[in-house]
């Protein structure tokens, strides 16, 4: 097998599936995006990494992606994606006339120029029950009439995979070669043993009715082992800065015992939220939920306020030297959109036994 496969990551956002990639033993030459921020943390996290921005509505920006790869001589093993979600999502409307349906198109005309030896991409669950399931056909079928041999898509479960955090994600793989020899990664931990909000995030400063500083020193030795794996490499916290609520917000947050959301509030008080997730406590003792884009409707297990941009990010499974940048807002979102780094790094080492048994 050659040095390291190289890997080009569509929709790359700040580039959770590429750091698995990369853990895993890849080489990840490009990330394509349209978000600058996100970009820019892309590039910041990924050495050796470009990191280009593409309206890949267009399909024919791929000549550009094309251009990049004739230029510096790369010959593409691996492409990976997660094409926005928004249109597949069960939180939205899920139009079959969603133009953000059409981006995996975007994956199929790089497959088709590029030719890797393996293609991945994953998005949200409901994507593959949409509209009876044709969305996820069109996928398969798509890529097969590219000669890549496409197994059933598979929902991955994050915990299983070490990340503390209920999250679940469907794989589609597309394989040159024979598929027979390709296994998706099986689970590494038994529910009782996933890991929880309080060894993952446990030994964070508290930053109650404080913002805190950019950088801060841990304040205390690590009380886990997720928490030493996710400080390794990293001599200071960074996106660990608090917010301060308002204090009919914090009324209500304290009424919420952990684990509860706003159906737990005083009956006085039914029928203020009507989101499900409205008011949502993690459990010290249990993964959390879905990290989302909108940050605020969870809440710490202990203190009262939301998760850090740094939380949540322990919560994704990224180390604490991967770096956000943008305002708070994007980096929230950024940390909401990604593939977590350790079911990425499940994934993309399947992927290089694969290719190790398949002569790449």
């Amino acid at each position: 097998m050659k040095d390291k496969p190289i890997v080009l990551d569509l929709f790359c956002g700040a580039g959770g599936l590429s750091r698995g990639f990369i853990d895993a033993g890849f080489s990840v030459k490009l990330g394509v995006d349209f978000d600058d921020a996100a970009l820019k943390t892309f590039e910041a996290n990924h050495e050796g990494a470009t990191a280009l921005k593409l309206d890949l509505f267009n399909l024919d920006n791929v000549n550009v992606i094309q251009d990049f790869f004739d230029k510096n001589n790369y010959k593409l093993d691996v492409l990976v994606g997660g094409p926005p979600c928004q249109g597949f999502s069960l939180a939205g409307p899920r139009q079959i006339d969603d133009s953000r349906n059409k981006l995996y198109q975007a994956m199929v005309m790089t497959a088709r120029i590029l030719r890797p030896r393996v293609v991945v991409l994953e998005n949200v669950p409901g994507m593959i029950q949409l509209h009876g399931g044709l969305v996820k056909d069109k996928i398969i079928s798509d890529f097969t009439a590219l000669g890549y041999k496409m197994g059933e898509p598979k929902i991955l479960y994050a915990p299983d995979y070490g990340v503390p955090q209920i999250r679940k994600r469907v794989v589609f793989v597309g394989l040159l070669g024979a598929i027979e020899e390709f296994s998706y990664p099986i689970p590494i931990l038994k529910p009782e043993e996933y890991i929880t909000c309080e060894q993952a995030i446990g030994d964070l400063p508290a930053l109650v009715d404080i913002v805190g500083e950019k950088v801060q020193p841990y304040p205390c030795d690590p009380m886990s082992v997720y928490q030493q794996t996710m400080r390794s490499g990293s001599g200071a916290i960074y996106n660990h800065e608090g917010t301060i609520h308002d204090a009919k917000t914090k009324k209500f947050i304290r009424m919420v015992p952990e684990g509860k959301n706003y159906r737990a509030l005083p009956a006085e008080y039914a029928g203020i939220y009507k989101y499900h997730e409205a008011l949502t406590r993690y459990h010290s003792k249990k993964p959390s939920p879905t990290i989302n884009t909108g940050h605020r409707s969870h809440f710490h297990y202990k203190w009262d306020r939301i998760p850090t941009v740094r939380e949540s990010a322990r919560l994704q499974s990224f180390a604490d030297n991967f770096v956000f940048f943008g305002n708070k807002t994007q980096q929230y979102r950024q940390v909401g959109n990604a593939v977590p780094p350790l079911l990425g790094k499940a994934i993309a080492t399947e992927i290089f036994k694969w290719l190790k048994k398949n002569g790449n």
